[in-house]
């Protein structure tokens, strides 16, 4: 049977590792230990972390800040798994999450893997507005963790498995990078060969940001590091990456424009109005929820295109 590093960095969340940390005390899959690595934390959770001694497996560890890469690779050097686990500290996981990773390595054996995530019926309605933002088939073509997918699957670090083998052949993530160094990870796996699937049942619930300026500077960052990866894997670069930039130049241009283009108004109200009553109906209709993913979504574009056009621009630092 096979055994799991479950790593987790954490910053400041003492609150979202309980939660985490709770999930797992209810996986039905027991073959696992947790590595919780505190990168320089001044809400450090280490108390969290000693009440769940009995029932977990849990090894914690507080080094310096130095950023969730290097945090990842230090809990790696720590763990003792066949597979590693890598998960951010903000997810809270189904109790069949391990059995559903376990299960699909029988039925489809992966070198890097990865699932999808989704919103939690306790999430807020501005978070469960959030997710539906970042999975949207109408937001980022449900290319996010979902099914659908631009060629190869690049797991995430909010939710990736890994060989160690493999993780210590490519020396784990880049800890020079400010952003994407998830991506940086996954393309420099799937380079080397090595096999990448999607497990769509072995999902995450992620919490996500709960305002919507911290959404808007996460994705602005996102945005930032689609360029960065661009520089160094020019051949990594979509066009559904750069529609988010195109949405922001066209809707400016239509500012400008005014009542000239009162047809592109009209779209750009039925695009709002298709997001309204999609979120509408995938969250149990929903429409206080159906509002706010108006919202996520506008800002979901905006964030990312405006982080893009910075970074191609050269006016971040």
């Amino acid at each position: 049977m096979r055994y799991y590093s479950i790593i987790i960095p954490v910053y400041n969340r003492p609150d979202e590792v309980d939660d985490l940390l709770r999930s797992l005390t209810a996986q039905r899959y027991r073959r696992f230990e947790v590595v919780l690595v505190e990168d320089g934390s001044t809400r450090p959770c280490r108390d969290v972390a000693e009440r769940y001694a009995e029932q977990l497996n849990i090894r914690y560890f507080a080094i310096p800040n130095g950023g969730p890469s290097g945090a990842r690779n230090y809990g790696a050097a720590q763990s003792q798994g066949d597979y590693l686990l890598i998960l951010d500290s903000d997810v809270v996981l189904p109790e069949t999450y391990l059995e559903a990773v376990d299960r699909a390595l029988d039925e489809n054996p992966a070198d890097a893997f990865g699932g999808p995530d989704c919103a939690h019926p306790s999430f807020t309605p501005i978070q469960k507005a959030i997710s539906y933002a970042m999975t949207s088939f109408f937001t980022t073509g449900g290319i996010r963790g979902g099914k659908k997918k631009l060629d190869k699957f690049y797991p995430r670090s909010f939710n990736m498995g890994i060989r160690r083998d493999v993780f210590q052949a490519l020396q784990g993530f880049d800890t020079t990078m400010r952003y994407g160094e998830d991506i940086d990870f996954s393309i420099r796996i799937i380079r080397s060969g090595y096999r990448t699937v999607l497990f769509p049942e072995a999902f995450v619930y992620h919490k996500r940001r709960t305002t919507f300026h911290q959404f808007f500077r996460q994705v602005e960052h996102s945005g930032e590091a689609r360029i960065a990866l661009t520089v160094k894997y020019p051949e990594t670069l979509k066009l559904v990456h750069c529609l988010p930039a195109l949405f922001v130049v066209g809707t400016f241009c239509l500012l400008v424009a005014g009542v000239w283009w009162t047809g592109l108004y009209a779209l750009l109200l039925f695009y709002m109005v298709l997001i309204f009553l999609d979120a509408t109906w995938q969250n149990g209709r929903n429409v206080r929820i159906g509002l706010l993913a108006v919202v996520a979504s506008f800002t979901q574009l905006f964030g990312y295109g405006i982080g893009f056009i910075r970074a191609r621009l050269g006016l971040i630092h």
